[in-house]
């Protein structure tokens, strides 16, 4: 997991129009409590990231497996490895 910059975010706005009206909209698309949400680009970006088929359910399915039935082996060195890596990566500012 990367955890980057959020100065892309723009604020909640809701107009005293679109309360009155009832048209309120989200990224062009009516909401049900009457606000106005901007969505940042860098959610639009995550979003769009969970749609690329990188989920795997048989590698959850097998892990659940694993762990219920008590045969999951946690790899501290390989765990730490990689939180080692990630520490270098956003040190040195390639976060991407």
């Amino acid at each position: 997991m990367k955890i980057g910059s959020l100065n892309n975010t723009q604020p909640v706005t809701t107009t005293a129009t679109e309360r009155k009206n009832g048209s309120p909209t989200v990224d062009g698309k009516r909401t049900a409590s009457g606000d106005t949400v901007a969505i940042s680009a860098q959610a639009t970006a995550l979003a769009g990231q969970a749609d690329d088929g990188s989920f795997d359910a048989g590698k959850v399915d097998r892990i659940s497996r694993q762990i219920k039935d008590g045969s999951y082996k946690v790899n501290p060195e390989a765990i730490a490895d990689k939180l080692i890596a990630n520490a270098r990566e956003l040190l040195s500012g390639n976060s991407h």
